[in-house]
């Protein structure tokens, strides 16, 4: 039997030529990438999916250009343009010559395959997490909206087809595990169906990456570069803009680097509250249910390589997705320099489900509700007292829907007024979950020192700033006391057991 991977005499011709020329040649399922000097160039495969389609010239240049267009919008440094390989007077093949095309080709800029996200996973550190999240907010900003779909967009398609594909690999895939992942998936698309459909109503679907994990995400010179989104079926670009996180998220939780993925997340809710209409916090409802979906898909793919112990895994990680557990509130509180953001992005990944509790900073409270970017510095009369005020007003609301949506939070300000500090207790305790505070102190010395070697954050504290706070009363503190000199580590694995204890003693 032939071998069905082998290419066809036309599509052989065309990979000989183009082999030929080329250093290296990636293969996959439905394409191939070859590399030649600093120029890559790709070819469809004439293949038939069913979810794709490649059988025709005109449909692979049709897909080549899509492609193009789509992925433009993230990464233009990349892609470049669809030619052609023509077919000379004299039957030879060239590279956008004068003669007949026999196959589109899409150029592309070659880069490092070693920076690629995937082959480095663990190089994520907080500040290039911090970048990725709002990188991945910009772009889903720009993405165009998508109404006509049904809600949360490719969504149901994909449970639909999970459960079809799951199925096919019993016994391979334990079967009452199969059917349990498929019935409480079914369950929970069901519950949220009112929240699916003010997103889509609200403008949350949109055309998106569709295939956003950590091998699709480059890094060069610092920044994250998002390539190959899905073109070949809208049913798996037109998405819900959470669902299409959720792909990276999951990617990150299953990679055991929960605390890359939490810090992704706030980010991203930072940056998508500067642009999105309302309905944000609401929607992390859908969260769970998203993270479960993209492990699903993750699972069938894995056991169709052959990888079965890779595929149990994915299973197992879709089915404890769905059962998330329950939100909590925390507070980190202190005088400027204190090391509050530090702590708190120490502490999320301990708290509530996957990846974590979402960091709500009032430093980029108060610079989104001046409209200004996370790092512009804002003038005197944004510390003005009416001003702070109102970011503890927006800190609290933005806390309560988080909650209300299943999501455990941590607020990062100074709360230098009793006043603030009860009014954190008190949303804890209208949302009925557990609360715990922690109030960081460090000498005066100590805090001038971090606040002047401060750079690339939010916070606009100077020696000024903390001279008033110095001055200030706080009033009596119910909050257990940390050591800022210290060592974290210990101090924020105490305040997860805590805030945890009422769910697990």
């Amino acid at each position: 039997m032939a071998d069905p991977s082998s290419p066809l005499p036309a599509e052989r011709e065309i990979h000989d030529w183009l082999e030929a020329r080329a250093d290296r040649t990636i293969e996959t399922s439905c394409a191939r990438v070859y590399l030649t000097g600093s120029l890559a160039l790709k070819v469809k495969r004439p293949v038939n999916f069913g979810f794709l389609n490649y059988e025709t010239p005109a449909l692979r240049r049709w897909a080549l250009e899509r492609e193009l267009r789509f992925n433009r919008a993230a990464a233009p440094d990349i892609y470049r343009r669809v030619g052609a390989l023509t077919r000379a007077a004299d039957g030879r093949l060239e590279l956008d010559g004068d003669g007949p095309e026999v196959e589109a080709v899409l150029e592309m800029r070659r880069f490092d395959e070693t920076a690629v996200l995937a082959e480095r996973p663990w190089a994520i550190d907080g500040h290039l997490a911090e970048g990725l999240g709002r990188t991945i907010g910009r772009f889903h900003a720009g993405a165009p909206v998508i109404r006509q779909v049904e809600p949360g967009g490719g969504l149901s398609y994909t449970i639909g087809s999970n459960a079809g594909l799951l199925r096919d690999l019993v016994p391979d895939l334990d079967r009452d595990q199969v059917e349990h992942l498929i019935a409480a998936t079914a369950a929970e698309r069901s519950r949220l169906d009112a929240v699916l459909t003010r997103r889509r109503d609200g403008g949350w679907v949109r055309r998106c990456h569709g295939d956003l994990h950590l091998g699709n995400i480059l890094l060069e010179n610092g920044q994250p570069i998002l390539f190959d989104c899905i073109e070949f079926n809208d049913a798996l670009s037109e998405l819900d803009i959470l669902y299409d996180l959720a792909f990276l998220l999951m990617d990150l939780d299953f990679r055991r680097r929960r605390d890359a993925g939490v810090r992704v997340l706030s980010a991203w809710l930072d940056e998508a509250a500067r642009s999105f209409p309302e309905g944000l916090w609401d929607g992390l409802a859908a969260l769970p249910l998203a993270l479960s979906v993209r492990a699903a898909v993750r699972c069938h793919v894995q056991a169709h390589a052959g990888n079965r112990a890779a595929a149990q895994a994915y299973l197992q990680a879709a089915i404890a997705h769905l059962t998330p557990e329950p939100p909590v509130l925390a507070a980190v509180g202190g005088l400027s320099g204190s090391g509050k953001s530090t702590f708190a992005r120490l502490a999320a990944p301990g708290l509530g489900a996957s990846p974590g509790a979402v960091v709500l900073r009032s430093d980029e409270i108060r610079k989104r509700l001046w409209g200004a970017g996370p790092l512009d510095r804002l003038p005197g009369e944004a510390y003005a007292p009416q001003v702070g005020a109102r970011v503890y007003e927006q800190m609290f609301g933005e806390a309560e829907a988080c909650l209300a949506a299943g999501r455990a939070v941590i607020l990062d300000a100074v709360f230098l007024k009793a006043s603030e500090r009860e009014a954190a207790e008190a949303v804890a305790r209208q949302a009925g979950v557990r609360f715990a505070g922690r109030w960081l102190e460090a000498p005066a010395d100590l805090l001038r020192e971090r606040i002047a070697g401060r750079t690339g954050d939010a916070s606009d504290a100077d020696e000024t700033i903390l001279a008033k706070q110095l001055g200030l009363d706080t009033g009596p503190l119910g909050w257990p006391r940390v050591d800022a000199r210290a060592d974290f580590e210990t101090s924020t694995e105490l305040l997860v057991k805590s805030v945890n204890a009422t769910f697990t003693g």
